[in-house]
């Protein structure tokens, strides 16, 4: 008997590929912008390194 084959081979890369948009449009849009104002008041240190 031959190997059993999905019930088709582009049904199964249908799937996964929708998979991986709905994936990324859910990261992409769940990404909550940080007001200007938390912006502003952040600050980042910068280190001189002095070797």
């Amino acid at each position: 008997m031959p190997q059993m084959m999905p019930l088709s081979w582009l049904t199964l890369f249908m799937f996964f590929v929708s998979m991986l948009l709905i994936f990324s449009f859910m990261n992409y849009f769940s990404f909550i912008p940080m007001p200007e104002s938390i912006k502003k008041s952040l600050k980042i240190k910068s280190l001189n390194w002095k070797w």
